[in-house]
């Protein structure tokens, strides 16, 4: 669930050319938002994105929560949306008329951000208790989410069940996601569950409402490929590597938030799924292959998977024993090479194919080899010499066919997919 992180190149140049707030000419031009402000230290943010949205000529109203008003006043969102705040649904003044359902009615967009593991929980569930929860019961216009918590609660299986849960409703205009993002959080962890930064929100809104004019991917089918492959030797051991799957996830995210219909194929990690994004879970490089070429055809395919190069020749059935003469013999026998299939030339193969080049010295060097050697389009090369495997951040250069280098300094892993993920989709605006 990434969900959208960075600008495009349209909606930066609408931005920068508009005026401050009571616009006229801008990408949201009389657009109407309905923000729901949750309870979190995030809430601080949506006072920003009201701005944007303003400045981006949307007009907006807002629904803050009991937890929501722990973090910013009434006021503040009173004075910046330009309209009173909507904060209890046994109001009078405003429910003799049923409020609630006249809000829900007004907004082309709905906006929930924070969206709290409550909030998503109660809009999953179908409860509605309190203002903001039953205006989601009574929208029928898309909704926007925008999560944050703390990375124990986003990747905690309820939660997860909760956003598998909206992303399978059927009917109506359907929920969606911008965020979470990497980093460091209030509580002092690292790791996704930061709300989108308020750009980033804005950009997921024009999307929305300029009807995916901001997802230059919609259409555009995705195969991506992530995390180690376990080879095993007996039951209980096998050939793995040191791959978290971070940066393979993060890509997977920000390309399905370009719009495109991403298949992820995930080795065995600890990770959760990104809003939108079909997993399938395999564990050895045969069955990373079989799978990849089950989710074919496909447009583009971004191979981060740290796939084993060889495998055991024959898998003992019984744990093997520890014995006199010392340790067994392993005869090992080369696996499938995905990258290099993938890219050989036939009616299945994607328009663009991006490899990855895991390298600990010579790195362009060896990454240049590779992408000659195996015929993909693009190599990322990756220096995994000094704590990349499981860390957040990342530095890398791409690099093309017609020798074009562009590196990347070291910045998170999801910045990194964001910018991977806008590469390709200027890629395909040229061609």
């Amino acid at each position: 669930m990434f969900l959208v992180g960075f600008l495009s190149g349209a909606s930066t140049l609408t931005r920068a050319a508009v005026k401050p707030m009571a616009m006229s000419m801008g990408a949201l031009d009389g657009r109407k938002v309905l923000l729901i402000v949750g309870g979190g230290i995030a809430a601080y943010k949506a006072l920003e994105l009201v701005r944007l949205i303003r400045k981006a000529g949307g007009q907006v109203r807002a629904v803050l929560t009991a937890g929501g008003a722990a973090f910013v006043t009434p006021l503040s969102l009173a004075a910046l949306t330009n309209h009173p705040v909507r904060e209890s649904l046994f109001a009078p003044d405003d429910e003799t008329a049923m409020g609630h359902i006249e809000l829900s009615r007004w907004a082309d967009l709905v906006v929930v951000a924070p969206a709290t593991a409550g909030l998503i929980a109660k809009a999953a569930n179908g409860m509605a208790d309190d203002l903001a929860s039953t205006t989601l019961l009574a929208t029928d216009k898309p909704v926007l989410m925008a999560p944050a918590m703390n990375v124990r609660m986003w990747g905690h299986p309820a939660v997860v069940a909760n956003v598998a849960r909206l992303d399978g409703f059927e009917g109506g205009t359907g929920f969606h996601w911008v965020g979470p993002d990497e980093g460091e959080m209030a509580c002092g962890e690292y790791g996704p569950g930061r709300m989108a930064e308020p750009a980033a929100i804005l950009d997921a809104i024009e999307s929305r409402l300029a009807g995916g004019a901001g997802q230059p991917l919609r259409g555009r089918r995705v195969v991506v490929t992530a995390g180690p492959t376990f080879e095993a030797v007996d039951p209980v051991r096998g050939l793995t590597n040191r791959s978290s799957g971070k940066q393979g996830y993060a890509i997977a995210g920000a390309l399905a938030a370009l719009g495109a219909e991403v298949t992820l194929v995930s080795g065995p990690v600890a990770l959760t799924a990104p809003p939108g994004v079909t997993r399938i879970a395999v564990e050895s490089a045969r069955d990373m292959q079989a799978a990849v070429q089950a989710a074919l055809p496909a447009d583009i395919a971004v191979l981060t998977a740290a796939v084993a190069d060889w495998r055991v020749d024959g898998v003992a059935s019984g744990k093997i024993k520890k014995a006199p003469g010392g340790p067994p013999t392993l005869r090992l026998i080369e696996n499938p090479d995905i990258l290099a299939g993938l890219s050989a030339p036939g009616p299945q193969r994607p328009a663009l194919v991006v490899g990855f080049a895991a390298e600990t010295e010579n790195l362009i060097a060896n990454a240049r080899a590779k992408l000659s050697r195996k015929g993909c389009d693009w190599i990322v090369a990756n220096d995994v010499s000094d704590d990349v495997f499981g860390a957040e951040g990342n530095a890398v250069t791409l690099i093309d066919r017609s020798g074009r280098e562009d590196a990347w300094p070291r910045q998170s892993k999801a910045a990194v997919a964001r910018a991977l993920a806008a590469r390709i989709a200027e890629h395909f605006r040229e061609v």
